[in-house]
């Protein structure tokens, strides 16, 4: 099927199968379905009451909300119409919501479980009825190359900066996933990561694109029921999340065509066990400014990330990695502007952009991380990577995860310290592993628990966890 600049994918793809299901969930214990037919229609019909509300092209939504059928035709709504999509954790406070409202002069707000009396912005009230296909509306021309959508980006600290992209970014982005991660009509990939993360929406993209459904997690149902229920065919998971779908049932999974696993390097007794089932998983490096992923290949434990896909460029110059292509973002949303699109794309001369990761190609051409160039720390006058030791920290089979942090030291300035998901007593046999893999100096001299936080995400919030752990520690942090 050939995606012009005319429809949205959402259209072409109502044309190409109508009938094809669309979207998936369950809802007060009933199955529920859209197929891509009556989806195209819900979205025309919520494009014109957007219009309705008074929002232009170029106005900028923002849409707080737990992942929902509303929400996936919200999103098609604002692509038809031209207004920018800005999805937000439903987690914010209201005071950081009305913060990011004004500094980024959001023009409204959907958030059906808000009270719109305590936001700054206008609330629309919106009706997702499927209408009535005797009255089927023909869906408008959009230009894939304008703003899209808005993604909120932290970066390593700070204030969230907003990521614009385009159509077209997603579009080439689907495409290159596409080519390692077969795809197609029929398949079922679970949406178990938020559409307020570039991961969840890469997620919509690349189903729609291809004619697939898109099935929404059962928060009511343990995941390996679920994935077996609903058929599932793709799926997106970090390493905790699979440790436990592998604890409720394992043969669930050995109709899962692609895992597609987050979080760094993988540990190897969880590798072993997919190879048991004879499950395909993946591993990638990507980013919110390159609309998701930009290498990935077959999950490896060495924590390699594949090699590069079609639409992206990749160059390390001194170790530090730059990337361009045509799922580059078109730049950060300027604060504190009234103007509709006024973005910032911090490129070099060349349009190179800066992830401030480090990296290099090891043997195999395949991509190798060795940390953000952020996280490094000196102790005693000698550099370490954080990475690099949390890497050989999953090689024990009792590490489930593991994130190392500079901890302040009288002596040598820093101490490597590290917050494990694993089994303290066995700290010994921690110690010995990294000495045999690293330089002494590199060893952890203190271990902590890991704390009870959530994650939404195929990347983990190292500063979420570092600061769970200080607190309860009461630890001093480093500036």
């Amino acid at each position: 099927m050939s995606y012009s600049d005319s429809l949205s994918p959402v259209h072409q793809a109502a044309q190409a199968h109508p009938k094809a299901l669309a979207i998936n969930w369950h809802a007060q214990g009933a199955r529920k379905q859209l197929d891509y037919r009556t989806l195209s229609q819900c979205v025309i019909s919520v494009g014109q009451q957007l219009i309705s509300a008074g929002l232009a092209p170029g106005d900028k939504l923002a849409c707080i909300g737990k992942n929902s059928a509303e929400l996936i035709v919200l999103y098609w709504a604002c692509i038809d119409q031209g207004v920018l999509f800005c999805p937000l954790s439903p987690r914010f406070p209201l005071t950081q919501i009305n913060q990011l409202t004004e500094k980024y002069h959001l023009n409204a707000i959907w958030a059906p479980e808000l009270n719109s009396e305590q936001l700054t912005a206008t609330s629309l009230q919106l009706s997702f009825s499927s209408p009535a296909l005797f009255s089927e509306k023909k869906p408008q021309v959009i230009d894939t190359q304008q703003p899209a959508n808005i993604i909120l980006t932290s970066g390593s600290s700070g204030f969230p900066k907003a990521a614009v992209h385009s159509l077209s970014n997603h579009i080439a982005s689907a495409k290159g996933s596409r080519t390692l991660i077969p795809l197609q009509l029929g398949d079922h990939w679970l949406l178990s990561l938020p559409i307020f993360h570039i991961g969840g929406l890469a997620i919509i993209n690349r189903c729609t694109l291809a004619g697939a459904t898109l099935v929404l997690e059962d928060k009511h149902t343990p995941l390996a029921q679920q994935v077996s229920r609903d058929d599932i065919s793709h799926l997106s998971l970090v390493s905790t999340q699979l440790v436990r779908l592998l604890e409720q049932d394992a043969s669930s999974l050995k109709r899962v065509k692609a895992l597609l696993l987050g979080g760094g390097a993988i540990p190897q007794n969880l590798l072993s066990k997919l190879a048991e089932l004879g499950v395909v998983s993946y591993t990638s490096y990507g980013m919110t400014e390159m609309g998701s992923q930009i290498t990935t290949g077959f999950a490896k434990s060495d924590g390699s990330s594949g090699k590069l896909l079609p639409g992206r460029q990749l160059k390390i110059v001194k170790d530090n990695i730059l990337v361009k292509g045509e799922t580059l973002f078109l730049g950060y949303l300027k604060p504190g502007t009234t103007e509709h699109t006024l973005i910032e794309r911090p490129l070099d001369a060349d349009g190179w952009f800066n992830t401030k990761d480090r990296g290099e190609w090891n043997s195999d051409g395949n991509l190798q991380i060795l940390g953000r160039s952020d996280n490094m720390f000196i102790c005693g006058g000698e550099n370490i990577q954080p990475e690099e030791i949390e890497a050989i920290l999953k090689l024990h089979p009792q590490v489930e995860d593991a994130i190392v942090f500079p901890q302040a030291d009288d002596e040598f300035g820093n101490l490597p310290a590290a917050i494990v998901k694993g089994n303290l007593s066995a700290i010994h046999e921690y110690e010995a592993l990294v000495c045999q893999h690293a330089a002494r100096f590199k060893r952890p001299r203190h271990y902590y628990s890991w704390p009870e936080i959530e994650s939404n995400s195929l990347k983990v919030s190292r500063k979420q966890v570092i600061e769970e752990v200080l607190k309860s520690q009461k630890l001093v942090p480093r500036n």
